[in-house]
């Protein structure tokens, strides 16, 4: 069975970077989509990205084009994902996700889940 840790989380300030990872174990981490969610106060669970198998990752989240990088370790078993230029409104809870046959934006589509990890922008 496999199982997802993120950590990397912390607070930070405008417009400075976090390395987010997410470790995997039970399993190998490159059979499975790899996804990567957020979760602002107050607000539903957004979908920001998507790896495959392959290695080639899309965005859904126009507000963070070109900021940030999704890139697989598959030694480490470990997903990362990147964020540059951050911003207050990029606060959050961050997930990641696996799933086996596809990438979807929505959280229903993902049968596994990390517990989170927390990032705070904030000057």
């Amino acid at each position: 069975q496999l199982q997802l840790v993120e950590s990397g989380g912390g607070l930070v300030q405008p417009g400075e970077s976090l390395r987010l990872s997410c470790a995997a174990s039970g399993d190998t981490l490159d059979r499975y989509y790899i996804g990567w969610f957020r979760q602002a106060p107050g607000k539903e669970r957004e979908g920001i990205s998507c790896i495959s198998s392959s290695g080639g990752w899309n965005t859904y989240v126009d507000s963070m084009k070109g900021r940030f990088n999704v890139t697989r370790d598959k030694p480490k078993n470990t997903v990362y994902l990147t964020l540059d230029r951050l911003k207050p409104e990029d606060t959050g809870v961050y997930y990641c996700t696996a799933g086996r046959y596809s990438c979807s934006r929505d959280a229903p589509g993902w049968p596994i889940w990390g517990r989170g990890t927390q990032v705070t922008v904030s000057s």
